[in-house]
């Protein structure tokens, strides 16, 4: 497969080539806004350190490290998040961003495409050395159960080696 030539303008990431919108419906990379695929700065790095992406802007190609600079500065729990997505990717699950429920993403079981399936877990990633308190937990809590999905934690540590903690609720 050829490379994604993706456009960078802003904060927004997209394309509207062939293989961007192959890969998209082979792989659930992106979303369609106007005919284009939009991707999410998670699913930028991924597809850039994958070598399946070049980005570009005015000036030319725009290198990894700068554009996890770039995107830091839009948002400063990339450094946390971003290993959880790339763990969930290589792991075979399909995941989203999930702005809309306060949380890190959704993630969607193997072989459960979105938009036809619910996604499976609902994500908070954050540092092991960040200590989380019962308010905090209970607040993760609802917010997966308001929106019928498991909570998952993604415990990242130093290494960048993440521990995930599924809680779901159980009737007795």
């Amino acid at each position: 497969m050829q490379k994604i030539a993706a456009h960078m303008l802003g904060e927004v990431v997209s394309s509207n080539t062939p293989e961007a919108h192959h890969f998209s419906k082979k792989n659930n990379f992106g979303e369609i806004k106007n005919g284009k695929i939009i991707y999410s700065a998670s699913e930028v790095l991924f597809l850039a350190e994958e070598k399946k992406m070049e980005v570009l802007s005015r000036n030319g190609k725009i290198p990894l490290e700068e554009l996890m600079k770039k995107f830091r500065r839009f948002d400063k729990r990339l450094q946390v998040k971003y290993p959880v997505f790339r763990d969930l990717r290589k792991k075979g699950y399909v995941v989203k961003t999930a702005l809309k429920f306060g949380a890190d993403f959704r993630v969607y079981d193997k072989g459960k495409k979105p938009g036809w399936e619910h996604a499976k877990w609902i994500v908070f990633a954050d540092y092991e050395s960040k200590r989380l308190t019962w308010h905090e937990f209970s607040a993760k809590n609802r917010v997966a159960h308001s929106t019928k999905k498991n909570l998952l934690l993604a415990i990242v540590d130093d290494e960048e080696d993440i521990t995930y903690y599924e809680i779901k609720w159980i009737k007795p």
